[in-house]
């Protein structure tokens, strides 16, 4: 039994061990011929080795299993790669978890494979994890698409932040009065585009620009070429320092590589290295010395060897210079620095093509921009010329105090169909006109530019208003005027010398217009004779009525919007003209027409032009107590005269409101005056108000350029005039319309600075 039983139990045993040697080697050649790529490590070694490999891994790979048992997988890695990490792996399988990673691998003929791998540890043995067995997959397909849809998702990724940059650049430029309109586009520009980015534009020489001037400087060529040069130069162009000059000598051997760019011999972009070595007056040392200033590099001086900041230097930076086009030339540059770090990047070749394309669409937008805001510019002064030289004129008539006052309701348009003029005939003959055509329209200014010219050149010619509408029916009759108009023509004509009384003579005829309006002692009286058709509608010869005006006179012509409103009748705006006439106080013309206006011009509906003329009174004004408002306007043309017109209006409006310091108001004025004439254009507004602790006065023109106070002119006149204001009166600016007004207030006596 014992042996029997003995017997089965070896059998048994030796069946089973027959058994498990069966499966193993059905696992080997399981292994052998599976389609998955396997080796198997021994991890025991420093450098783990092949062991065991099957026919799919020596299929994947190329090499003979000889050749790859024995060895490491490291014949499998790319140069200067590595297909594992030895240590780095036993410490990942530590906790027998598989780890799996993809690595660049080299087959037997040297073609690029990329491989999954996938390793875990042979359990059992003597050694408890000696060995490890990895499985190899051919991902290349795999990695190739993941890296195509990453390119194109990268690509995708740029076209979308172009546009949107784009977009961007193009929602700032419509709003070109942004005072910052480019420097917010350099700075978007700058967000992980490049590593810097400014623009330039080249007016009358290279300018840093954080926003468009709508008005370009004009500097002569010299002033551009010696501020290229670094000669210091005042605001109007004129060297600092006495006796030097803004001449700089040039070389001619040099070719400027920034100057070609800007005179369009070269279209680039350019690779602009930042050498210090440029020659003086050029724009390319202008450039290089504002861009390591702005970038913070050393300047030039700093450097020590005489090779140092040449072009042979690899750490001179450089930057990429693109050109802002314009219609007809370039407009400037845009100058960006490449991203990574400053010495060493190389200009384009430090800047990929999307980022070039970029560069080029916005600086030709920023280009299109700046033209078009400059040639609206330009025509908007253009029409501005035009109007202002439709605008009225008062000539200086002595021995009469005449103010007018003129405004359009347009909000577009400095003229509209009211005018007046005051002439200076001849020694003894003045000449009053005031008119208004149908309309406040362009096409109402047309016509009364037309009117205007007409009536001015027969009142020069002949003597008497009624002969002179006579001749101007004739003619508007002939010119087919398209819109209807209405006017007085008066004269007046100086006493004799030895006339008893001092009255000057009044002629007028009127052509469907509101009859001026005399006050004398205050009653008013409208002279409402020598009345006739509208402008071209006269049938046969106009007539002329006269009256004398003694001193103290004053006489009033107007346009029917100074008293037409829509809730009454035109006769009820008359008659709230003469009640307002009735009780003027004022004993000068300025005074006189801010009271009128203060009472009936609140709110205009028409354009609304007025004429005041007051004879003098030695005997009685200044001795009359006066109720007016403390404010006075007059309307200069930009002409000399007009400072000499200024001065006297202050001193007689002083002497009405027995305002103290009228030296100093005087000299004031002539100054602000002086400087508007000088710089300015267009009619220049002179406001007077008493503040109750001093006289105010405004000046307005059509410059919007602020006044500049410098010290002097080295080699020449002047330049002192914003001192002597500075003194004399606090004073300040702002902007008005499209240009600028000044305002000083005079101190007293006590109060006045001192240099």
């Amino acid at each position: 039994m014992d042996v029997s039983s003995h017997g089965t139990g070896d059998r048994a045993t030796t069946a089973e061990v027959a058994q498990e040697d069966g499966l193993g080697a059905l696992r080997d050649r399981a292994l052998q011929a599976a389609g998955t790529a396997t080796v198997v490590l021994d991890a025991s070694q420093d450098v783990p080795t092949v062991v065991w490999v099957n026919d799919a891994f020596v299929h994947l790979f190329g090499h003979p299993s000889d050749a790859l048992v024995g060895g490491t997988l490291a014949r499998l890695a790319p140069a200067g790669g590595g297909v594992l990490d030895g240590g780095r792996l036993a410490a990942s399988l530590a906790d027998r978890t598989p780890v799996v990673w993809t690595a660049r691998s080299v087959r037997a003929d040297g073609s690029v494979l990329w491989c999954e791998y996938s390793a875990a540890v042979v359990p059992g043995g003597e050694t408890p994890g000696a060995h490890w067995v990895i499985l190899v997959s051919d991902v290349t397909r795999h990695v190739e698409q993941r890296e195509e849809q990453e390119r194109s998702i990268a690509v995708e990724r740029a076209a979308r932040t172009t546009l949107d940059l784009i977009s961007l650049v193009s929602d700032l430029l419509t709003d070109l009065d942004y005072p910052y309109v480019l420097r917010e586009i350099a700075t978007h520009l700058q967000r992980g585009l490049v590593g810097w980015a400014g623009f330039f534009l080249d007016d009358a020489g290279l300018r840093h620009a954080e926003g468009i001037a709508v008005n370009p400087g004009t500097e002569r060529t010299s002033y551009r070429l010696a501020r290229e040069a670094g000669v210091h130069v005042d605001a109007l162009g004129d060297a600092r320092a006495p006796g030097e000059s803004t001449g700089v000598t040039m070389t001619t051997a040099f070719i400027d590589p920034l100057r070609d760019l800007l005179d369009g011999h070269v279209s680039g972009p350019l690779s602009f290295a930042l050498r210090p070595d440029y020659p003086a007056g050029s724009a390319a040392r202008w450039l290089s010395v504002e861009m390591r200033t702005r970038l913070g590099l050393p300047d030039a001086t700093e450097t020590d060897g005489s090779a140092a900041g040449t072009a042979h230097d690899p750490a001179v930076p450089s930057v990429v210079v693109s050109a802002v086009p314009g219609r007809r030339r370039v407009l400037g540059i845009l100058v960006t620095l490449p991203t990574g770090p400053v010495a060493g990047a190389r200009g384009v070749a430090g800047t990929d093509p999307t980022t070039m394309t970029l560069l080029h669409v916005v600086a030709r937008r920023v280009g299109m921009a700046i033209d078009n805001v400059r040639l609206y510019a330009r025509e908007h002064q253009l029409a501005e010329t035009l109007q202002r030289s439709m605008l009225p004129e008062q000539a200086d008539i002595p021995g009469l105090d005449v103010w007018t006052y003129y405004a359009p309701t347009s909000e577009h348009a400095q003229v509209g169909g009211d005018w007046y003029d005051v002439l200076h005939i001849d020694e003894q003959v003045a000449g009053l006109v005031i008119g208004d055509v149908v309309g406040h329209d362009v096409e109402a200014a047309a016509t009364m530019g037309q009117l205007r010219s007409v009536v001015r050149s027969y009142a020069f010619e002949l003597a008497t208003p009624g002969p002179v509408l006579t001749r101007v029916d004739q003619l508007v009759v002939g010119m087919r005027v398209p819109r209807s108009a209405s006017l007085v023509y008066a004269t007046l004509r100086r006493p004799a010398p030895d006339a008893t009384t001092p009255a000057w003579r009044l002629e007028y005829s009127r052509a469907g217009h509101l009859p001026p309006l005399l006050v004398r002692d205050g009653d008013v009286s409208q002279l409402s004779g020598a009345g006739g058709a509208l402008v071209g509608y006269g049938t046969g010869d106009r007539q002329t009525a006269s009256v004398e005006l003694l001193p103290g006179d004053a006489l009033v012509l107007y346009t029917d919007g100074l008293i037409e409103r829509r809730d009454r009748s035109l006769r009820a705006g008359l008659a709230a003209l003469v009640t307002a006439a009735e009780r003027v106080t004022a004993t000068d013309a300025a005074g006189i027409g801010e009271e009128l206006l203060a009472r009936l011009a609140d709110a205009p509906e028409d354009d609304v032009a007025v004429v005041v003329v007051r004879v003098p009174d030695p005997g009685t004004d200044g001795t009359t107590a006066v109720m007016s408002p403390r404010s006075r306007r007059w309307l200069l043309p930009s002409e000399p005269a007009s400072i000499g017109r200024a001065r006297h209006a202050v001193v007689r409006t002083c002497r009405t409101w027995e305002l103290p310091d009228v030296a100093n108001a005087e000299l004031v004025v002539s100054e602000l005056v002086a400087n508007g004439v000088l710089h300015g254009w267009g009619h220049i507004a002179l406001r007077l108000f008493d503040t109750g602790d001093g006289l105010r006065i405004e000046v307005e023109d059509s410059n919007p350029s602020p006044p500049v106070t410098t010290d002097g002119h080295a080699n020449r006149l002047g330049g002192y005039g914003m001192q002597i204001v500075e003194r004399l009166a606090d004073w300040g600016w702002r902007p008005s319309g499209t240009g600028k007004l000044v305002w000083a207030k005079i101190r007293t006596s006590g109060t006045l600075r001192r240099s």
